[in-house]
């Protein structure tokens, strides 16, 4: 249980770079955002498992590739895309409360399987982790202009959860993200355990080539059609942009989605759905420690009622799992 916590832990601090993007990255669109994030991401996947693509070809089946790339789209391709246009149009924080949410309604999902943990037992952990984003939903909603007063940072401002239509359609697409990682942990977890003489790094890679292939239909729209909405999207954006374009897709391609799925394929293999769900909340508070740091501000007592108690619902997690 220690190493499958240490491993969830690590995929959530990594993971949590992915609300950051977006903002680094402001010039680009969504769109373009996602075809390079992942086409980095199936690039280092199909140069790290070139030496073993004969033993995992023979090893997989239709129906294995088949879900490979359902999986792939669905807790990749789709999830990005709607989690940048998140972040861009409804602001970091109102992004990582609706995210925030995952932890409950994967738990919730698991605790119908077989030998799994009653919810009963794991309602004390349900319970602190909703009042964790209720604060942190409090603090967006009540407050939501509070970057940009407490600091005389232009970043700090631009990360200010915008106003509008522009900030509704952000929070649906923040709840589609929801869905669409709630599906994707629920059915990889059930793929993962279907294939046992499959490494969770190999299917980790297997993934990104699959993705990464996906990427590349991404890539003629992304990149090669004009993006009126986007300042700088189009062909008005310098040599310098684009090298900080890559230089951040990239990364996060590598960090977030190399090595960060790993640890979580890993998690998965050891830990039930139900312990699993609630470690994603790690990546709901990396994402604010992240937030916090670009914008140059410290907390609110708010704030950091809702870590505490996000805390707090982890460790009541593992104490209920390892009574059983």
């Amino acid at each position: 249980m220690g190493l499958g916590i240490a491993c969830g832990v690590a995929a959530g601090a990594l993971w949590g770079l992915v609300f950051l993007a977006p903002e680094l990255a402001r010039g680009h669109t969504p769109l373009q955002l996602s075809a390079g994030r992942y086409l980095a991401y199936g690039i280092a996947a199909c140069a790290l498992i070139a030496p073993s693509w004969r033993r995992l070809r023979a090893a997989l089946g239709w129906r294995d590739w088949r879900a490979l790339v359902w999986l792939s789209m669905l807790g990749n391709i789709l999830y990005y895309l709607l989690l940048a246009s998140a972040v861009q149009l409804g602001g970091v924080v109102t992004t990582s409360l609706v995210i925030g949410l995952l932890p409950v309604a994967v738990t919730v999902i698991g605790s119908r399987e077989q030998g799994a943990v009653p919810l009963a037992r794991l309602a004390p952990s349900l319970l602190l982790s909703a009042a964790g984003t209720a604060c942190i939903a409090w603090q967006a909603l009540a407050a939501p202009h509070l970057a940009a007063r407490t600091t005389a940072s232009a970043a700090a401002a631009a990360a200010a959860p915008a106003a509008g239509g522009e900030a509704a359609i952000g929070l649906l697409c923040a709840f589609g993200a929801l869905l669409s990682w709630t599906a994707y942990a629920v059915a990889n977890k059930r793929t993962l355990a279907a294939l046992g003489h499959i490494s969770s790094h190999d299917w980790s890679l297997l993934t990104g080539v699959a993705t990464g292939a996906l990427a590349l239909l991404l890539a003629v729209p992304a990149f090669l059609l004009p993006h009126h909405g986007a300042a700088g999207a189009a062909t008005g954006m310098g040599a310098a942009g684009w090298l900080r374009f890559i230089a951040i897709v990239t990364a996060v391609g590598l960090l977030c989605s190399i090595v960060g799925n790993a640890l979580w394929n890993r998690a998965s293999r050891i830990l039930p759905l139900t312990m699993s769900g609630q470690l994603i909340l790690f990546e709901t508070l990396f994402a604010l420690l992240y937030s916090f740091l670009w914008e140059a501000r410290w907390p609110t007592g708010m704030e950091c009622a809702a870590v505490a108690l996000l805390c707090a619902s982890v460790l009541s997690c593992t104490s209920a799992h390892r009574k059983t």
